[in-house]
């Protein structure tokens, strides 16, 4: 059936069982999981005098929005191993999650992807705008979507 699962996580607690989801479905397909987090970027912002916030600070956000993907993914890997079911990691930094979502999937060539939704209402997710929703608009792979 699915040979490669892609498990995006952001580490919520929605997240976490989609995971434990994810492992099973992959242990009773034989299939293999690329746990994946997007590297949320920063943008430097400009102040109304033109000032920029210094690199130092933008490079200490994101030397610790890395520590936190590194330690999302380890979990995955570590109930994956604990299951049996081959797990590679994933992290890359893309312009906005669900693109990295997308091209993760291309790029391990996996065959499904199984992420949580939070389910918020309609307009919440006008708002807010959906990663799930943009996944399932842009994915050329079949997306599972755990609630």
């Amino acid at each position: 059936m699915f040979k490669r699962i892609l498990v995006p996580t952001d580490g919520s607690k929605l997240s976490r069982k989609a995971i434990k989801a994810a492992i099973l479905l992959a242990k009773q397909t034989g299939a293999k999981i690329t746990a994946y987090y997007a590297l949320e970027m920063f943008q430097p912002y400009v102040y109304g005098d033109g000032t920029v916030i210094d690199t130092a600070t933008l490079d200490a956000f994101e030397r610790r929005a890395r520590e936190l993907g590194e330690k999302h993914l380890a979990q995955v890997e570590k109930e994956a191993k604990a299951a049996g079911v081959p797990c590679e990691k994933m992290m890359t930094k893309p312009a906005t999650p669900y693109q990295g979502i997308v091209d993760a999937a291309k790029r391990k060539k996996c065959d499904v992807i199984f992420m949580a939704s939070h389910g918020r209402g309609e307009f919440a997710a006008l708002i807010l705008g959906s990663v799930t929703q943009k996944v399932l608009a842009h994915s050329k792979v079949p997306v599972l979507v755990y609630r």
